[in-house]
């Protein structure tokens, strides 16, 4: 009677047809292969990400991101210029150039680290437009200024785009005498951040430019002065 045949210690119990079928799968299928490799490219980026902002995190805030919509946020801005007149500030679509340069000069805060951007014309168009130009200035962490009725939609949005980039999110809260201009739902909310989500990915591959884009040392005050303008009473800038 034949002897039966041992099996070879150490050998796979995976049949090498199942393997060879399962290789062959992949090889005779690119969109599949395709698939796969972006996933294991996604899953790489997502955990070199995560390390930046986990580094990101402990560091201290190397610019400031003012979100427009209420003039306490323009106040709050130049009294952190006047503490840490080294560090940046980003102000996006915010109150008209003279009223945030009279705000400053009030303040005696410098000027010369303070942009205005004026392209955005929504939460997410300050991420939208704002994250490029953090990204230029090598930012790592910023403090997103910002009002208490503006949460969680601001917060969420910048955690997402931002944190796309590996910049760490610290939300400043300005606290508001009246209503800002920012009007919060859930519909709204739910909308800006399933758009944040997909432009998270899409923004890797594209970084859109915003033609204006200022210093408010540049603001000629001597010309709005003889054009006109007005600012958010809060501002009680009347006679500056």
């Amino acid at each position: 009677m034949p002897k039966a045949k041992r099996s070879k210690v150490g050998q796979s119990s995976f049949p090498r047809s199942k393997k060879r079928s399962w290789h062959r799968k992949i090889a005779h299928h690119p969109i599949r292969t395709a698939l796969v490799g972006l996933g294991l490219l996604f899953c790489s980026w997502l955990l070199v990400n995560l390390i930046t902002l986990r580094s990101a995190a402990t560091a201290p805030i190397d610019a400031y991101f003012v979100l427009g919509g209420s003039i306490q946020r323009e106040i709050y801005a130049a009294e952190l210029a006047k503490q840490h007149p080294e560090i940046p500030i980003l102000i996006s679509t915010g109150s008209t150039d003279p009223c945030i340069w009279l705000i400053f000069q009030r303040a005696n805060a410098p000027m010369d680290q303070v942009w205005i951007e004026d392209c955005a014309q929504s939460t997410f168009g300050n991420f939208y437009f704002g994250t490029p130009i953090l990204q230029q200035w090598n930012v790592h962490k910023v403090g997103l200024i910002t009002s208490g009725s503006h949460l969680p939609r601001a917060k969420w949005l910048a955690q997402i785009l931002l944190g796309a980039h590996g910049i760490w999110v610290e939300p400043e809260i300005v606290t508001e005498q009246g209503v800002p201009g920012n009007q919060e739902s859930w519909p709204k909310t739910g909308l800006d951040v399933g758009r944040s989500v997909v432009w998270a990915i899409a923004g890797q591959f594209y970084q859109p430019k915003c033609s204006g884009v200022r210093s408010l040392s540049s603001v000629d005050i001597n010309s709005w002065r003889q054009e006109g303008f007005r600012c958010e009473h809060q501002g009680n800038l009347e006679g500056s």
